[in-house]
């Protein structure tokens, strides 16, 4: 198995806190470390420096060797330009290929997601070894939610695959939207469904076999890269798109398996997300002097830790305050903040990213 953290976004949901120069998953966000290093440190209990692969840009591959100088540079597959998680996913796999592991499998690790017991993950590493070595099909994860979450989308489970005593894996039957609310809210109490949490695996061979058949535009460029074209010449060739649009089909055409994940699985997405995660582990913490007078729920990250700040009656805030930008949101609004970062941009306001 050769885990590839994925590495390559720039967290604009966690603005004003990440930037362009420094993203989200470079922060010392938990327990004084980054996700990225979190994450890392989780893969080392079973796999070696030269075991791990960095998927990411030219820009964060610098950040991360700071942060982890034990990968040597030559386990970094750097993207010449952002076209999105499919062609970056699809990069990887003629890589890895084209380093003489075309059946080994692969296992993508979101780097802003945490797994937690470490064990779990590790232990479900190794059914995906196992699977991804006997079947052709595309692997991937997801969690039993107790209600409908908005924002993601969902597997239906099928058959079971794997034994009553083993982690559980389940063919994929159906692909649901997220937009298809009336669709999920009927079927998400018979147990049936599955958030969808990536964690793609397959061999390099199978991931672009799956891509020739229902993206041939992207698996072209890539057979020249394994053959030896020039990787930014051919790269830019690839149409920009998220890898659900070959995903999507594989889902609908009954050619992938779902794990159901034996571990939490928090995405560190948003203030929201980062603030439920600090207080079910007892680390949020305020070192500024703070009045909350019929408030509650609300969450403060301020970089001035001399500033008093008095709120008066308002409720499930997030407010993050940097020496160049104030942020003032509702929680259950901040997966919106990245709209904040696309204003900037079109406003020319670029100082500020």
């Amino acid at each position: 198995m050769i885990p590839v953290i994925i590495s390559g976004g720039f967290g604009t949901k966690l603005w004003p806190i990440s930037r362009k120069s420094l993203p989200k998953q470079f922060l010392p966000l938990i327990r004084g470390k980054s996700l990225f290093q979190t994450n890392y440190e989780a893969l080392r209990l079973k796999f070696s420096p030269d075991e791990i692969y960095i998927s990411t840009n030219v820009d964060q591959a610098k950040i991360a060797q700071g942060q982890v100088p034990e990968i040597s540079a030559q386990n970094y597959i750097l993207e010449p330009e952002m076209r999105n998680q499919g062609p970056a996913t699809g990069l990887i796999a003629a890589t890895l290929f084209k380093k003489g592991f075309p059946d080994e499998p692969f296992m993508l690790v979101q780097v802003d997601d945490l797994r937690e017991p470490v064990e779990e993950f590790l232990r479900m590493i190794d059914i995906c070894d196992r699977l991804a070595r006997s079947e052709t099909k595309y692997i991937t994860g997801g969690f039993k939610p107790d209600f409908r979450i908005q924002g993601v989308d969902y597997l239906m489970k099928g058959r079971r695959i794997t034994n009553e005593d083993e982690i559980g894996v389940f063919d994929v039957v159906k692909y649901i939207w997220r937009k298809s609310v009336e669709e999920i809210e009927s079927l998400i109490n018979d147990g049936s469904l599955l958030v969808h949490t990536n964690h793609t695996c397959m061999t390099p061979r199978n991931f672009l076999n799956m891509i020739k058949k229902y993206r041939d535009d992207w698996y072209m460029p890539l057979a020249d890269i394994i053959e030896g074209a020039d990787i930014m010449t051919e790269y830019s060739k690839m149409p920009s798109g998220p890898v659900e649009e070959v995903t999507e089909l594989v889902h609908a055409n009954g050619e992938s398996q779902v794990v159901e994940l034996p571990f939490r699985w928090v995405d560190i997405g948003t203030w929201e997300s980062l603030s439920h995660y600090y207080r079910d582990n007892n680390l949020y913490q305020v070192s500024n002097p703070v009045i909350d007078l019929d408030g509650k729920n609300n969450f403060l990250n301020i970089e001035n830790k001399h500033k008093m700040i008095a709120l008066v009656g308002v409720d499930n805030l997030a407010i993050v305050d940097t020496p160049d930008a104030l942020l003032i949101c509702s929680k259950d609004q901040s997966a919106k903040v990245g709209e904040v970062v696309k204003s900037l941009n079109t406003q020319k306001l670029t100082q500020y990213l």
